[in-house]
C-alpha cells in the first residue's frame, strides 16, 4: 500500500442523505464515520446539530447539503438553508447549482447564487462544495461552472449529487481538474464504491469523494496496512451513493 490510512480515509465524505434513513440508521452512520476517521459526514440538514454533537472529540467534520437534490430552490431559500446549516454546526456545505438556470445559460443568476452561498459560508469560516450534476450537462456547461466557482472563491467543485442519472466519471473528473486551478479542489460523488476506484481518482488529483460504501472502501485498506478491523458496527446506511 503506497498510501497511509489517513491519506485515504480523509478523502471520504460519508454520505447519509437517503430520505429513507431513519434515526437509528443516521446514528449508526455517524458512529461508522467516526470509527473510520473519514473527512466528514454529509448528512441531511435536519440532523446536522445532532451530528455535530456525536462528532465532538473526533477529527470528522459535520457537513450538509444546500438546495438538494435538484437545485431549483430560490436563491433566498438556499441562503436561508446555508445560514441554518452554519448555525447548526456544519463546517462544509455542499450546494447544488440551479440546473435549470445552467441549462438556460443564465450565468449571472448562477454566479450570484453561488456567490451568495460562498459569502455566507466564508463569513463563518466554513467551506463550500459546488455540485454540478454533470449527468444533465454538456462539457461547455461544466467548464463554465468551474470558471464561475473559481472566480467566486468556492472551495470545491463536485460532480454530482449521487441521486441523478449518473455519477462521477473519469472523463468528467479530468475535465474539472483541467479547468479548476489551485486552490480549487475537485470532489467525486456517485460511483466510488471500492478501494481501487478511490485510489484511481486520488491519483488523478481528486481530494474528496462522496460515498456511502465507506466500510467497503476502507476495510481492504485497513487489511493491507495490517490495521485492526473496525468492530461492533453493522452499517446499513449505504445507498449506492
Amino acid at each position: 500500500m503506497k498510501y497511509s490510512y489517513l491519506e485515504l480515509s480523509k478523502m471520504i465524505d460519508h454520505a447519509l442523505l437517503s430520505p429513507t434513513l431513519d434515526q437509528d440508521a443516521l446514528e449508526l452512520g455517524c458512529r461508522t464515520a467516526a470509527a473510520y476517521d473519514v473527512a466528514s459526514i454529509c448528512i441531511m440538514p435536519y440532523y446536522v446539530s445532532r451530528c455535530a454533537e456525536v462528532l465532538q472529540g473526533t477529527t470528522v467534520l459535520p457537513s450538509t447539503v444546500i438546495g438538494f437534490p435538484h437545485g431549483g430552490q430560490a436563491t433566498s431559500t438556499k441562503v436561508a438553508e446555508a445560514k441554518t446549516a452554519v448555525a447548526d454546526g456544519a463546517i462544509e456545505l455542499d450546494m447544488v447549482v440551479n440546473i435549470s438556470a445552467v441549462l438556460s445559460e443564465r450565468w449571472d443568476l448562477v454566479r450570484s447564487e453561488i456567490q451568495a452561498i460562498v459569502d455566507v459560508a466564508h463569513a463563518a469560516d466554513r467551506k463550500v462544495k459546488v455540485i454540478f450534476e454533470n449527468c444533465y450537462l454538456q462539457d461547455a456547461h461544466k467548464i463554465r461552472l468551474c470558471q464561475i466557482a473559481c472566480e467566486v472563491g468556492a472551495d470545491w467543485v463536485k460532480t454530482s449529487t449521487g441521486f441523478g442519472t449518473g455519477g462521477a466519471t473519469i472523463e468528467d473528473l479530468k475535465l474539472m481538474l483541467q479547468h479548476s486551478p489551485a486552490p480549487m479542489q475537485v470532489k467525486a460523488a456517485g460511483g466510488v464504491r471500492d478501494l481501487e476506484k478511490l485510489i484511481e481518482v486520488k491519483e488523478l488529483g481528486v481530494t474528496r469523494v462522496g460515498a456511502s460504501a465507506t466500510a467497503a472502501i476502507l476495510d481492504p485498506a485497513r487489511k493491507q496496512l495490517e490495521m485492526p478491523p473496525i468492530g461492533g458496527l453493522d452499517d446499513t446506511s449505504s445507498t449506492g451513493y
